[in-house]
């Protein structure tokens, strides 16, 4: 199993993409009618929403041990 500071690192990034993704999305749904729009924003919203409650919840369960900085994989630059 990989450990607890990869999966986090993990989500971080997923995290900052939705985020960064949110000006893009404007623009995708901007032909939409209203309604089709706002649905849109409010999944993108609940997305980002679940998958900062998921890094919350990572964080919380980490062991003390991984809390140290020791045995943190090196994950690569995309």
């Amino acid at each position: 199993m990989l450990p607890t500071a990869y999966h986090i690192s993990r989500v971080q990034k997923t995290l900052r993409w939705f985020e960064q993704d949110i000006p893009l999305l404007n623009m995708r749904v901007k032909d939409l009618s209203a309604e089709r729009q706002q649905s849109a924003r409010q999944f993108a919203a609940a997305l980002i929403d679940q998958t900062r409650a998921e890094l919350q919840r990572l964080i919380e369960e980490q062991p003390e041990a991984e809390l140290d900085g020791e045995d943190v994989p090196y994950v690569p630059a995309d």
